[in-house]
This record gives structure tokens, sequence and C-alpha cells, in this order.
């Protein structure tokens, strides 16, 4: 409803209620309903929604409308990623963010810093996304309250141009409130327990969520050793979970992300059950590494045998009781997993990978397309690759197939200084730059994401703060390197006061006490330094 209208409706309402109601400004109403947009998280999670499955359409269009988040772990972090993503871009479109489980794992348990192995309480996550929200909201009350008092302004001097072009933007603000992806890893036990917490998780505002393929009671780092898969069955279990907790919560458009870290993992905790040859359990398990076994003498205490490709095989079992696979099958389980996933209820992939590398990913996408052929990925750019690395030594074997003369390069050595001003630095930077673009085109990529990347910013930037304040800078490092950077930047945390509601608690404080309000906002805050 514009705000003209609102502010009509506010003062019909009022006006019903006669004298008592007369220290109530419907002005103030309507301005207080349009900066509390959202009232529940299910009110977030539906708009939400809605918004990705646009995205994901306006994707399947045209492959260069791809989506991208940054991975946050807290509220505030969050915020500011929206607030500059707005100042930089001037709209949120097809910007997301990314609730990380390694983060959360490692900067929000109450046990400390943990590794990314499902061991933090799993309320935390949900806790974060409505966090998250929070802040997000916050972030449209902050801005919308200086249109607001940019509004009264116009309306004192008579203005009525300016007065209408405000009204206008905030008719038409664009909200900070986006969708986030949001990180159930194996779900934290049996399908119960992951519809239980997806529940909380879409009630905190969830309309995407995200799981993964793994053993909860095993679960590791995608990018670290040691992973354990389940049979398709009990994953498709609790996609179903997840399903129907979106639907109990009347979000019918949910998205649900299929992560398959297939690729990497070399175990299972369990043989599949099969009831005839071909089908799902049988081909999960024509995966599994084994000894033919020609006579019954062949069998020891506590083997297990089965039936494969027609012959019987005693699977490879560790002292932990796991079975491996095949050497060389991941591709292979992949593909399965990604098209099972989609025929059972899964929206978008997600493809752990070990490299950013858009061939690798490209060929099992082709695959799987070959059976649905709208299959979407999200995708992990992660910090957990050596991105120079990887990009410099695709340079490097792409010359040397081509015939290139690549003897000024040592191929084990590309990540040193020195070759960074090199034509093979300089053109893997550049494949570096277009990886997000080349990879959406050709290797089905809908949503990129960095999972970590405010970890990493926090450390750097703490480094850089650390090195020159407690050394010959002193606080020099402080003003030149943050403060006078907030100010030529135009960052809005410079007047950390109005960024932390400062300003919206002032205005509240007017309407509820009028004259009598004891406002922080006056010619002696030290805020006003900053213009």
């Amino acid at each position: 409803m514009p705000y003209s209208n609102d502010v009509l409706a506010a003062k019909s309402l009022i006006e019903t209620q006669g004298p008592s109601w007369d220290n109530i400004n419907p002005e103030h109403v309507a301005r207080m309903r349009a900066q509390n947009r959202f009232k529940t998280g299910l009110d977030i999670a539906k708009y939400n929604a809605k918004i990705m499955r646009e995205d994901m359409a306006a994707y399947d269009a045209d492959t260069a409308q791809y989506t991208q988040s940054l991975g946050c772990w807290h509220g505030f972090i969050g915020q500011q990623k929206m607030i500059a993503i707005k100042k930089h871009f001037g709209s949120t479109k097809r910007r997301y963010l990314y609730l990380s489980g390694w983060m959360v794992a490692a900067l929000r348990s109450e046990f400390g810093p943990l590794p990314d192995q499902s061991m933090h309480e799993k309320t935390t996550v949900s806790s974060l996304i409505k966090e998250l929200y929070t802040f997000l909201r916050q972030a449209d009350a902050w801005e919308l309250n200086h249109l607001f008092r940019d509004l009264e302004e116009a309306n004192k001097a008579g203005d009525s141009a300016r007065a209408k072009e405000i009204e206008s933007k905030i008719d038409n603000h664009e909200t900070h409130v986006v969708p986030i992806i949001a990180d159930i890893d194996a779900g934290f036990g049996n399908p119960e327990a992951t519809y239980l917490l997806a529940k909380q998780m879409i009630e905190a505002g969830a309309c995407c969520i995200q799981i993964e393929n793994q053993v909860s009671d095993e679960k590791q780092c995608g990018h670290q050793d040691g992973k354990v898969t389940v049979p398709h069955a009990d994953f498709l279990a609790k996609i179903n979970a997840v399903r129907y907790a979106f639907l109990e919560l009347g979000v019918d458009d949910g998205v649900i992300v299929a992560r398959t870290d297939s690729l990497g993992a070399g175990l299972t905790q369990k043989i599949a059950v099969t009831n005839e040859p071909g089908d799902l359990g049988d081909q999960y398990n024509s995966f599994l590494d084994g000894d033919v076994i020609d006579k019954a003498e062949d069998i020891q205490n506590g083997d297990v045998v089965i039936k494969q490709d027609g012959k019987l095989v005693k699977p490879k079992r560790l002292a932990s009781g796991l079975f491996e696979f095949k050497k060389g099958s991941g591709e292979d389980r992949v593909v399965l997993d990604c098209i099972t996933s989609l025929q059972n209820g899964a929206d978008l992939l997600w493809i752990e990978t070990e490299k950013p590398h858009v061939g690798q990913i490209a060929k099992m996408v082709n695959r799987i397309r070959e059976v649905v052929p709208n299959a979407k990925l999200v995708y992990n750019n992660s910090p957990s690759f050596n991105w120079t690395l990887n990009f410099r030594q695709q340079v490097f074997d792409a010359w040397k197939e081509e015939g290139k003369d690549v003897s000024a390069y040592e191929r084990a050595d590309l990540m040193n200084a020195r070759y960074d001003e090199t034509e093979l630095g300089k053109l893997a930077d550049e494949w570096t730059r277009n990886f997000q673009r080349d990879a959406s085109r050709e290797a089905g990529i809908f949503h990129h994401l960095i999972t970590l990347p405010t970890y990493h910013t926090a450390a750097l930037s703490t480094d850089n703060l650390a090195r020159g304040y407690f050394g010959d800078e002193g606080m020099l490092a402080y003003v030149a390197g943050v403060q006078r950077q907030e100010i030529r930047q135009g960052i809005a945390t410079v007047k950390h006061q109005d960024m932390a509601g400062s300003n919206i608690g002032d205005d509240h404080k007017e309407f509820f006490a009028g004259d009598a309000a004891l406002k922080a906002g006056g010619k002696d805050n030290t805020m006003n330094q900053f213009g």
C-alpha cells in the first residue's frame, strides 16, 4: 500500500477510537508499518521462496541471469553485505546470503571453535537465520528512517516536489531482506530430527535449505578426507522430511538443495537394501569395492557377502566397520546421486568438488541433463581451493596441450609471486574473473556462493590493523586505514550510533513522548562530526 494510503487508513482507524487515541499520529503509524514490512519469519520465507523460483526461471531462460551470495556468520555481517550491494549496484536482485554450517561450527558454537563435523548445537543454525533477518529488517528500518526524516524536512520547507520525490522512494523501497540458502549439514540425526530442525529454520525465515548425503554422525567438511555417504533411500527420506516441513508451514514453493559429496567420498556406512537387480539399492552397491567369492571357505567370520553383477562379492570392510567404494567411481556416483535427488523432490543440486574447473563440472552436469534437462547447480566457490594455483595450473596445462612453450614456468611453483605479472599469471586471473560467468553458461550453475569469505576478511583486516596499531603507526593505523576509508567511501558504519538504531530510537521517543522526549541526537552528539 502506498505510504499516503496507509496514512489515510491509519487516520480512519484512529478516528473510530474517539478522543482516547488523539495522541496517536497516523503519519507515525504509517511510517512504523513501512519500517516493519515483515512481521514473522514465515512471511519472509514465503516472500523469498517466490523470489528464488522467479530467479530459477529467469536463469533457465538466460544463463547470464545467475545468482550469487556470500557466507555470513553474524547478523551485522549479512546486513552490511546487503547495504553495500544496494549502495554499489542499486538493487539486491539476484543477490542472496549463504548460511555456512562451517562458520556456525567455527564461530557460533558454545563449545568454542569446532571443525565442520556437525558437533555444534543444531539450534544455532535456526538462531542465526533469525539473527540475520533481524539485522536485515533493521537495515530496512534504518534506510527508510532517513527517507522519512527527509520527507519531514521537505514538508516543513513547503517543498512539495521534493516531498513527492521522497514519497516515491518510500513507496518503491527495495528491501534488504533477501533469500538465505541455509546449510542443515547432513540433517543432524534421523529424518525426524531433520524435519524438526528444518521447521525451526523455516519459521526463522529460511526459504531454501541445503542438505548433504553424508552420514550425520560421521559428517566431515566437504573439502576434508574421510567423508562417508549414505544409500539413496536414507538421503531421500531426509529430502522428504524437509519438504514436509515446508508444506506444513505453508511455504509451498520452498527450495531444497541436494548436495552430493560422492566425488571425494570413498566410504559408506551401509550396504543399501536391494530387492531386484538394477534397482537403486543395487546401483549403489555396484560401486562397492570387494573380492569375488569362489567358494564358501573364502568367507571369514564377520564377512559380509553381496551379489554384484551376477557374482558373489565380499565388500572391503575397514576396522571402523565402513565399506570402501571402487577407486575412480566418484563421478558416476555423483551423476546417479544428482539424478535420483532431482527425480525425488530436490530442486537444485550441489556437487562438492576438489577444484574450481568448469570442464570437470560441465562433464558431470551434461550427463545429468541427459536425464533431467533443467538440472541446475548451487556451487561452492570455496576458500578451501587455492584459486591462484589452480587457475595458473589450468592455463599451464592448456598451453602445454596447445604446444605452446611453457619452459619459463615451473608448474608446481606457480603460486610464486614472481609469476604475478607474467602472461600466464594475468591470463589465469582473467579466467578466475570469468569463472562464474563461464560456469553458469557451460556447467549449469544457477547460484555461486563463497562459503567463508568474512571468516577470512575479518582475520585479514584485523591482522592489518593490529600490525599498524601496535606498531609504529599507533592511532594512525585506525584513522588512515579504517575511519578515513569509511568516510571517503561513504560507508554508513562511520556513524555507528545511527547504524545501530540511535536515530530510529530518537524518533520513536518523540512519537511516544512528544516534546518531553530525551533524545541522543542533539548538537553535542559527536556523530555530527561526520556530516
